[in-house]
């Protein structure tokens, strides 16, 4: 019983924020079943992404915490997302609008964050404190480096080609940025990473919110929306 409180207490979050980023698409939600389908992407990588850092981990050690939080957490995290999202989401049919790359991005890496928050409750002695931090933190960071990933998928999507490799690079390496200077300050040891980390995720929701506004924004359905609205 307790266990099945602590797996519904390390599931929740993701689910919730999943709901959340999906219901702000204004203008012609996502096909469920293939969200879906992304999350559970999101759920499978973590199995290569723990043994590629693993690999990582054994061959240059973990005595460079910053090498560690942009090379080998970071960098592994966020590029077999965006590896993923490219080859499988990027020319799909169902990828009509910007904010769907932010939808895409969103579900895969809380997919990924909702796994690695069940393997954390099982392995490690969790505390209700404990639950309630991964909830504030670490999750909702993976939507949010997320939303940024998304949201340079979705202008590559939809900007001329002479803009597409320079977004799809942005969409990798700001993602990169922010997780890696998340990773970073709550891998230094210091007593006073609260004072850091706080700052950083009001950036990231307030930043994030906006890049949602700008997508939603550049939607072509948004027209349309508006003339039946006018007819109406």
């Amino acid at each position: 019983m307790v266990l099945l409180s602590v797996l519904t207490a390390a599931v929740a979050p993701g689910i919730s924020l999943l709901t959340y980023f999906y219901l702000r698409d204004k203008y012609d939600s996502e096909p469920i079943l293939m969200v879906a389908k992304v999350f559970l992407l999101g759920v499978l990588i973590v199995l290569p992404i723990m043994v590629i850092q693993r690999g990582l981990v054994l061959w240059i050690g973990e005595d460079h915490p910053f090498l560690f939080a942009f090379a080998i957490s970071a960098g592994v995290e966020e590029l077999l997302k965006w590896f993923v999202l490219y080859h499988i989401i990027f020319n799909h049919t169902e990828f009509d609008e910007p904010y769907d790359g932010i939808v895409y991005a969103v579900a895969i890496s809380l997919g990924f964050a909702t796994a690695e928050n069940v393997l954390y409750a099982i392995y490690q002695p969790v505390e209700f404190g404990t639950i309630l931090v991964r909830a504030l933190l670490p999750v909702p960071g993976h939507a949010l480096f997320g939303v940024t990933m998304g949201y340079y998928l979705g202008k590559a999507k939809f900007s001329e080609k002479s803009k597409v490799k320079r977004f799809l690079a942005l969409s990798f390496l700001i993602a990169l940025l922010e997780h890696g200077v998340y990773d970073w300050i709550m891998g230094s040891g210091t007593v006073y990473w609260i004072y850091f980390i706080v700052p950083l995720m009001a950036f990231l929701w307030i930043k994030g919110l906006r890049k949602i506004n700008r997508a939603n924004a550049r939607s072509p359905f948004r027209l349309l929306v508006r003339e039946k609205e006018v007819k109406f």
